[in-house]
């Protein structure tokens, strides 16, 4: 089948940004599109649809097996992971642009270390042994398989960069903590998961179907807000 890619937005930040289209043929409905981009910039002379000499492709990749989130981008309009999204299930007009929540490095490169900061913020990490709970352990668990791949930060209709309130992305990542703290050693961090994240979510829940891990963001929100805001107030 053969698939026309276009790649939106190309070049620097500081260029005017184009649309540059490429055509990538197979019969195998097992490649994605981070197959595609792949084979693209295997080609020296990469030529696009017009026939035009085209420099390599910039965008972000690392394990390519759906674990480690480096690759998403807007595949079709939404968020997804270039090695997750199949080329036969897309159609075969596919268009791609970098996560526009972020600032552009180049192409489909983006700088996503708001989210580093943001789990920073958080204060994800544990000072003191942590207090295993089992009613909480499923939830802690799928937790931990957040990827910190962005998308539900591209969808969300509060999460801006360099915005006071850090998005699900950091709100998952600091779930697995929270609920595990001691009362005395989780007071700040639950100030500050209020602060940062349950003030400013406008719980519109538009990342709930999004997240390529498909973690439970119903339960995960559920289990933080109860453990750092409402049983924090209830025993005030």
């Amino acid at each position: 089948m053969r698939f026309l890619i276009d790649i939106e937005r190309r070049r620097d930040p500081k260029d005017k940004p184009y649309i540059q289209s490429f055509i990538y043929e197979t019969e195998d409905r097992g490649h994605t599109v981070a197959t595609a981009l792949t084979w693209l910039n295997s080609i020296r002379d990469l030529k696009d649809t017009e026939g035009n000499s085209a420099e390599p492709i910039e965008w972000d990749r690392n394990c390519l097996q759906k674990k480690c989130g480096a690759c998403a981008m807007v595949i079709n309009g939404k968020p997804g992971l270039a090695c997750d999204k199949r080329l036969f299930d897309l159609g075969a007009r596919i268009t791609l642009s970098p996560l526009k929540k972020f600032p552009k490095v180049r192409d489909l490169l983006v700088d996503r270390s708001i989210m580093e900061k943001n789990l920073v913020k958080m204060r994800v990490w544990m000072e003191g042994n942590a207090s295993h709970y089992e009613s909480v352990k499923d939830i802690t668990y799928d937790a931990s398989r957040c990827l910190q791949c962005g998308c539900c930060l591209e969808i969300c209709p509060n999460f801006y960069d360099e915005g006071d309130f850090t998005g699900m992305a950091a709100a998952v990542g600091a779930s697995r903590v929270l609920m595990e703290m001691g009362r005395e050693e989780g007071r700040e961090a639950y100030r500050t998961y209020e602060r940062s994240f349950y003030k400013g979510c406008g719980k519109s829940l538009a990342c709930r179907n999004i997240c390529p891990a498909k973690i439970d963001i119903d339960r995960t929100l559920s289990g933080s807000n109860a453990v750092a805001v409402w049983k924090r107030h209830i025993k005030k």
